[in-house]
Formats: C-alpha cells, sequence, structure tokens
C-alpha cells in the first residue's frame, strides 16, 4: 500500500509545488469566467419565456404588442392602479448578429536603404466571411449567432390610480426592474375611471 507521505512527495516532485498552484488557480479562474454567463443568458430567457412560448416574432411591432400586452396585465395587479394602458418605445430595432469567419494575415518586410539605414514595414490585412446555414441551395441564408432583442428606451403608463403617490411608485419600481431604465424614462398619468 502506497503511503500518503511518499504520494504527495512523488506527486511533487513530478509537477513542483508553483505548478500545481497554477493549475488550481487557473481552474478557479475559468470556474468564476463562465458562472455571469450563465445567469445573464437565464435571465433574458425567463423574461421572454413565462406566459408565451418562446417563439420568433415575424415583425418589431408583434413584438412590440406582445411586450405591452404583458406589461399592461402585470400592472394591472398593482393595488389601485386599475386598468391601465401602456406604450413602450426603443432605442433600436431587434438586431440579428450573423456569424462569420475572419481571417488575419500579417507580413512583415524589412528593407535596407543604400545608406545601411533599415525600415521594418508591418503590414495586417483582415477578411470577414459570412457563415451561410447547411443544405440551402441557391437560397441560402447566413447562419445567425444570436438575436438582441432592442433595448426599451421609454415607458408611458396611464392609470386610473396613476395620481395616488404610493401606485405610481409601485408602477415605476415594476418597469424599472422589467427593463431597467431610469425613473426620468417612465411617465405614469392618470387616466379615466372606467364605469
Amino acid at each position: 500500500m502506497i503511503d500518503k507521505k511518499d504520494f504527495r512527495k512523488k506527486l511533487a516532485e513530478g509537477f513542483g509545488r508553483n505548478q500545481i498552484l497554477i493549475l488550481l488557480l487557473a481552474g478557479i479562474l475559468l470556474l468564476i469566467l463562465t458562472m455571469p454567463e450563465r445567469k445573464k443568458e437565464e435571465g433574458e430567457s425567463r423574461m421572454l419565456s413565462s406566459g408565451e412560448a418562446e417563439k420568433e416574432y415575424e415583425t418589431q411591432g408583434e413584438y412590440v404588442e406582445m411586450l405591452e400586452a404583458r406589461l399592461e396585465e402585470i400592472l394591472s395587479q398593482i393595488d389601485g392602479a386599475g386598468e391601465v394602458s401602456v406604450m413602450i418605445t426603443f432605442q433600436s430595432s431587434a438586431e440579428k448578429v450573423v456569424e462569420k469567419d475572419s481571417e488575419k494575415n500579417s507580413e512583415t518586410v524589412t528593407e535596407t536603404d543604400s545608406q545601411g539605414g533599415t525600415r521594418t514595414t508591418r503590414n495586417e490585412s483582415r477578411r470577414e466571411e459570412a457563415v451561410y446555414s447547411e443544405g440551402g441551395g441557391e437560397g441560402q441564408e447566413p447562419y445567425i449567432s444570436k438575436e438582441l432583442s432592442p433595448k426599451v428606451e421609454g415607458v408611458v403608463v396611464i392609470a386610473p390610480g396613476g395620481d395616488n403617490a404610493v401606485v405610481a411608485k409601485n408602477i415605476t419600481e415594476s418597469v424599472q426592474a422589467l427593463f431597467g431604465i431610469d425613473t426620468h424614462k417612465i411617465r405614469i398619468v392618470k387616466g379615466r375611471r372606467e364605469a
């Protein structure tokens, strides 16, 4: 049977303490770097998936209508808000990121002049080419690596209880939590009470 001291001694001789420490730190660093990405992706998918099946919308207008309807449904449940109407504006439209193959070429040229001086010139070029999905024939479409949802610019909420400070605060904090926008980009307006 192998003694623990002998095993540790042989292990230390083979790798060295510094190498083992570097491997351990590199492993911990890799774990830390991958953790935030997972949380971010889970948060984005949760925002879109509750209540609606994850589906792609044909137009940005359909996406906006779905988002406004869901926000109206949620805000109408706030005590004292009443039946709300919502309008959402965006900074830009949705963006599709196309996967690209890139090739980088680098060339170094050294020149010597008649007086013995030298000059080194480095030329770099980069070429990118879109990656296309397989099996398409003539109508191939580029491979979309990810699709970025449009960023919310502002929200207007019309609510019968909009003049109540507590209700307005609850609505504002809810919209901030959902879209991460500043309070000056959220407007709560008192609406008509429905009879």
